[in-house]
């Protein structure tokens, strides 16, 4: 999730977990520094730019080297608020605040390796976007009331229920994603489409609007579905994966690691002289946040020295009209 959720969730955790025991500011602040921490990994460089992709969330994310920081790092708040007594009560608060970041970016399509050392498996639910304003203004509106009301019992119930509330909010998505992919599975079906793999996520900034890839061998279909559609079917947009490319490609370490880390949701395409990977979990056609240039044709394709970003930005003055229209279940093509 953006940095401003994380925040919160972080601080409203905290105040929840201390309650009256000190001064409210403490565990807002530290929240807000433990719901930070996991995301300075952004700040590593990996060497070239598909790597720094793959590898953000990782061992930062992981919810192992987290509980063993915990520890430690609750023992100096302790020592520096002069609160030592209170130590058991600040390492869960610490453990809390650091450990619901990556498992709600799990609730994202990302990819977030929880389980490191363990296992390398990136987990994503995929049921909320990177940017949910439903979901973070509950902790913020509960959050700063528990503040302005300097931890009385009426602020902390408001930050309590603003942490309710959010959590609702991610269950909600969850069921609303469950029913969109029983749908399009269906959909999919009636039309012929012998789909391999369905993914199933939130457009921006809501769970009103969900977006469908179904990958059918060297093509893919992408649809849309708003919960106000009612009964009228699915529609489906048939697009190239390129596959034909991969024989050239499959020796280059990023289109490797793209491929596994999209899950296999991904597309090869040429771009003038240049190869191109795409990961299609997010973005839509014809823009996506990620997609990288990895090799050069000349006589024969020639892996570059460093991937190069081909990501692209929609046109928001066509995009956002086109949303929130969609969104209440007008049937309006996707902008292309």
């Amino acid at each position: 999730m953006d940095s401003l959720s994380q925040i919160a969730l972080g601080a409203t955790v905290g105040m929840a977990v201390m309650g009256r025991r000190t001064a409210v500011w403490k565990p807002a602040l530290w929240g807000a520094v433990c719901g930070t921490l996991p995301d300075l990994d952004v700040f590593i460089d990996h060497g070239d730019a598909i790597r720094n992709m793959v590898l953000h969330r990782s061992e930062s994310h992981a919810l192992f080297w987290l509980s063993l920081l915990s520890l430690p790092l609750a023992a100096l708040i302790a020592r520096l608020h002069g609160e030592w007594g209170l130590v058991r009560r600040w390492w869960l608060a610490v453990w809390l605040m650091l450990v619901t970041h990556p498992l709600l970016d799990a609730m994202t399509v990302y990819g977030t390796r929880l389980l490191l050392p363990f296992t390398d498996q990136p987990y994503a639910v995929g049921s909320v976007f990177i940017i949910d304003p439903l979901y973070t203004l509950p902790l913020l509106a509960g959050g700063a009331w528990a503040l302005i009301a300097r931890g009385s019992a009426a602020g902390l119930k408001a930050n309590l229920a603003g942490l309710v509330l959010s959590t609702a909010y991610l269950a909600w998505g969850a069921a609303a994603q469950a029913h969109v992919e029983r749908t399009a599975r269906e959909a999919l079906q009636a039309q012929g489409v012998k789909a391999t793999q369905v993914l199933v996520t939130p457009t921006a900034f809501n769970t009103l609007l969900w977006r469908v890839v179904a990958i059918e061998g060297d093509q893919y279909h992408e649809g849309f579905r708003s919960l106000f559609d009612g009964a009228r079917p699915m529609r489906f947009d048939r697009f190239p994966r390129g596959l034909s490319l991969m024989p050239d490609l499959q020796g280059i370490d990023g289109v490797q690691r793209v491929s596994a880390f999209s899950r296999g949701y991904f597309k090869l395409h040429e771009h003038g002289a240049r190869l191109v990977i795409t990961d299609l979990r997010m973005g839509q056609e014809p823009t996506y946040t990620f997609s990288f240039a990895v090799a050069e044709r000349h006589s024969q394709p020639t892996a570059l020295p460093q991937p190069i970003s081909q990501g692209r930005r929609p046109d928001l003055e066509r995009a956002l009209p086109w949303l929130w229209r969609r969104a209440l279940g007008e049937p309006l093509p996707p902008p292309r």
